[in-house]
């Protein structure tokens, strides 16, 4: 009995050396450059899409970016063509099926080809479930579910005329674990793990590659954007504050290029920060011990009241407790990332 259990051991030992082996040798061949590749970024105006932009501009890829705001558009062109980028702008809305077919039609138009789709546009409401409405979740899965969905719909025919693509998602950790306060952006960020992952694992035989990223908090200065409800000042203040803490958030310029090198191998999946991998691990093992310490969270956080349903940008949401010295490293990407224009 014993010889078979040591022989079982050794054949799992062996077997799984094996599959490492051919993974690493499969990565290997996936591996691809971005020199002269078409990168469509969506909300690729501001925030982590101009930093994702700038990154790849490095690459000497070529940039499509989209966004709603022309002046944005504007700006982050102009930056990325003093740069040397080659780029092209358009204004469409993401949950417009229309306007996402026809702003791929479009980029083909200007490059003949898109080698890498990158889904990033997001909005984000902050407040207790009490404020949220139905609109709101309807909005985040439009931005965050139906836009990629539309996206991937409109490129994965020609992706697959082409013969290779690669397609990123950006999702969040709060896609893969439930954070108070943010009901709506979870759900749809948890919709959008789905999608990604059911289209990986039946796009590979096209030479199309997804990969999932799951993002903790980074410094954008997108936190002056996010939509605040219920007590919006104390919202604004504990999120503010927890984007901006090194401890607890890395740079936009690691995350790019923490996604850039998961786009390049054709990973399937990547969280970036310590404190999310840890997280998710800690949560796959004891999804019990991570619910009674969100719902612990929660006790913490603003209760309703307020502006109650109504939404605040985070720049109408100011107060003694933020900006201050806690949130220096957030707030200097503001201008930075172009996120000092109103929608």
């Amino acid at each position: 009995m014993a010889n078979n259990k040591n022989s079982w051991l050794l054949g799992a030992i062996i077997g799984a050396g094996v599959l490492t082996s051919l993974a690493i040798r499969g990565k290997k061949k996936r591996r691809i450059e971005f020199a002269g590749k078409v990168v469509l970024i969506t909300g690729g105006s501001r925030g982590l899409g101009l930093v994702l932009a700038r990154e790849f501009a490095r690459e000497n890829a070529k940039i499509a970016l989209c966004a709603r705001n022309a002046e944005e558009l504007r700006a982050a062109k102009r930056e990325l063509e003093n740069s040397g980028a080659e780029v092209f702008e358009a204004i469409c809305d993401l949950r417009v099926q229309s306007e996402v077919t026809r702003l791929i039609e479009d980029v083909y138009a200007r490059f003949g080809r898109i080698d890498v789709l990158v889904n990033n546009a997001g909005v984000i409401q902050v407040g207790p479930l009490e404020n949220q409405t139905q609109s709101d979740f309807e909005e985040a899965m439009a931005i965050h579910f139906w836009a990629p969905f539309y996206a991937m719909q409109a490129v994965l025919p020609k992706m697959k005329r082409q013969g290779a693509g690669r397609i990123v998602n950006i999702s969040s950790i709060g896609g893969k674990i439930a954070v108070p306060h943010l009901a709506p952006y979870c759900a749809s960020k948890f919709a959008l793990v789905g999608l990604s992952k059911a289209m990986r694992g039946e796009l590979i035989k096209d030479n199309i590659f997804v990969t999932t990223v799951c993002p903790g908090l980074m410094r954008t200065g997108s936190h002056v954007n996010a939509l605040f409800k219920g007590q919006n000042e104390k919202e604004f203040a504990w999120f503010s504050i927890g984007n901006a803490l090194p401890v607890s958030s890395v740079s936009a310029e690691y995350a790019a290029r923490q996604i850039i090198e998961a786009a390049r191998n054709g990973d399937a999946e990547t969280i970036i920060s310590v404190p999310a991998k840890l997280a998710a691990k800690i949560n796959e093992i004891f999804p019990e011990l991570t619910a009674e310490a969100t719902a612990l969270i929660n006790q913490l956080l603003p209760s309703a009241g307020g502006i109650g349903t109504n939404s605040a940008k985070g720049k109408d949401s100011e107060s003694w407790i933020s900006p201050s010295i806690l949130t220096t490293l957030s707030d200097k990407r503001i201008n930075k990332n172009n996120e000092q224009y109103t929608n």
